[in-house]
């Protein structure tokens, strides 16, 4: 859907700095409030959790990066190693590859792709980048997120 907006701004005046700076608010807020259009609750709680897991990356707190994952043995994650099932295998094996802050570095993703699915599934596509100072990575991912007990989990991760 395509929305035009038509604003009248001859009344602004160079002598009139209150009506040009309520016009430039009024812009600032319209402009900020079309970014969320189009999007459900539920892609703002998915976009949320990958902020979550990213600043959590970035503290080195593997643990809460982690609560974005579903918590069971059906958990399925895909990496250059193949294919890992289970969420402690998942987490270990997280520990294992990024065991220090310079192997962590600094996690930015970058979405491609939201879809819905269906009322309880999405699958996410994006970039994922960390900034090391033993040397950079990055790769791609898709992600299926699943809504179990009214909580958005990753219940397959394939990263790359």
């Amino acid at each position: 859907m395509l929305t035009i907006v038509i604003i009248d701004i001859s009344y602004l005046h160079a002598s009139s700095p209150n009506s040009i700076m309520k016009f430039l608010l009024f812009c600032s807020l319209f402009f900020l409030s079309l970014t969320s259009v189009g999007q459900s609750k539920d892609e703002i709680a998915i976009k949320k959790i990958l902020a979550e897991q990213t600043l959590a990356w970035n503290r080195g707190d593997i643990e809460s990066f982690m609560i974005g994952y579903w918590e069971n043995d059906s958990l399925m994650f895909i990496g250059k190693s193949g294919v890992t099932y289970g969420y402690k295998n998942t987490k270990d094996n997280y520990k294992k590859n990024y065991p220090s802050a310079a192997a962590m570095g600094k996690l930015s993703f970058t979405l491609i792709q939201v879809k819905k699915l269906s009322k309880q599934f999405y699958h996410i596509t994006g970039k994922w980048n960390l900034n090391r100072t033993i040397g950079d990575i990055g790769g791609h991912y898709t992600l299926v997120f699943q809504k179990i007990n009214g909580n958005w989990l990753i219940i397959s991760d394939h990263s790359s």
